[in-house]
């Protein structure tokens, strides 16, 4: 190795002459210690030589004169395409960094003490700046992604979807497979909306979350498809979406918490969250309303309040499929919620004896799911027989 210059102008005319030397140097210890670098395409390759040439390069041109010449990474990666950022992690940058220092470092091991204390300064601030370099395109990804974020929800919301929705979830990086349920409850003065996705990747489900001033929607998709038979052989349990529900609760404020119906996938999303929104517009009108609160246990009030959805549910869950199955049903349900829920009064009014009114009673719970006897869906059922009627007399009257 030569004898190190003794003077500024002799060292940087040395390190100007040895520079290419230096970045093929540099280019065969990262082929040759760094196995993301050779497993790269040839074009991601050449711009990370140019970023390794470039640091070399403006090193030289800081020594010269460090108050006159911009010396920080966001020059040194100016030379290599935009893209490389999003291909090269903040690590394999500082690895980067480190083995092209060690190679410049041994080949001026022999240099002045100057030198190599220029090679220390520059190498450090180089890493700072390229962590600076880094953060500013994760802020600006992040508030991409936030604004990203609020426009797949309102398209949720509004049900006006495009061609370009299925790219933008893609780009959210969402992970939901299968059924989807949108949850609608206030915003809590301080909003963490990390904590917020943390808690609903323990339960394996992701969201999406959309503030709309007082209102916090969340739209929330399991994280793995649902599989009754491989949850049962591995000995777990799915979570409902109820389930889920309870556990995010705490991240809303105060007041009424409202989930939608499930969903098969995220394209239906807006139904359930229309039933969401409708129901969090008439929650207050059950005084004891549980929290969180299913939209679908809302119907009355929701049907009562002009929602045409609760109206259709209340009418094709409930009174189309007991008029289908059998009208004796439907009778004997009608009298036993106009007697006041009494069991000897509907039994007098239809000649029967109250163990038959009983019997009857478990039968429609059996097709549709209801029980009469609880105070609740008593009510859900009654005003879905009311809204039933008013559709048949409705029909019947265009009919004529």
């Amino acid at each position: 190795m030569a004898a190190s210059p003794k003077t500024k102008e002799q060292t940087l005319t040395w390190l100007r002459t040895i520079s290419g030397e230096l970045s093929t140097a540099t280019l065969k210890r990262l082929e040759d210690t760094l196995p993301w670098y050779g497993d790269m395409p040839p074009g991601r390759r050449s711009a990370v030589g140019l970023v390794a040439q470039a640091g070399i390069t403006s090193f030289i041109s800081w020594y010269d004169d460090p108050r006159s010449t911009p010396w920080i990474a966001a020059d040194v990666f100016g030379a290599a395409p935009r893209e490389l950022l999003r291909s090269v992690s903040l690590q394999q940058t500082l690895q980067l960094i480190r083995v092209t220092v060690e190679v410049v470092e041994e080949r001026v091991k022999d240099g002045s003490e100057t030198l190599r204390e220029a090679i220390l300064l520059y190498s450090r601030e180089i890493a700072f700046g390229a962590a600076d370099v880094y953060a500013r395109a994760a802020e600006a990804r992040g508030l991409w992604d936030a604004r990203l974020e609020a426009l797949v929800v309102d398209s949720i919301l509004s049900g006006e979807y495009d061609d370009e929705l299925p790219s933008r979830i893609a780009a959210l990086g969402w992970h939901g497979h299968g059924e989807v349920c949108v949850l609608v409850g206030t915003t809590p003065k301080m909003l963490d909306v990390d904590q917020l996705r943390r808690s609903a990747r323990h339960m394996t489900a992701d969201v999406l979350i959309g503030v709309q001033g007082n209102r916090l929607v969340l739209v929330i998709g399991r994280a793995h498809p649902t599989v009754p038979e491989a949850d049962e052989a591995a000995g777990t349990t799915t979570l409902s979406f109820m389930d889920i529900a309870l556990q995010l609760e705490p991240s809303f404020g105060p007041g009424h918490l409202v989930l939608g119906h499930e969903v098969p996938n995220l394209v239906d999303a807006s139904k359930s969250a229309k039933a969401a929104l409708a129901g969090f517009a008439v929650a207050r009108s059950w005084r004891n309303a549980p929290r969180p609160v299913s939209a679908d246990d809302l119907l009355p009030e929701r049907a009562l309040a002009g929602d045409p959805l609760a109206r259709a549910t209340l009418i094709h869950r409930i009174y189309r499929p007991l008029q289908a199955h059998s009208t004796e049903l439907l009778t004997t349900l009608w009298c036993y919620l106009d007697n006041g829920r009494s069991l000897e009064a509907t039994a007098r009014e239809l000649f029967v004896h109250p163990n038959t009114v009983r019997y009857r009673l478990k039968r429609v719970s059996e097709v549709i799911g209801y029980d009469a006897t609880g105070a609740r869906e008593a009510l859900i059922l009654q005003a879905a027989l009311i809204i039933g009627s008013i559709s048949d007399h409705d029909g019947s009257s265009r009919r004529r």
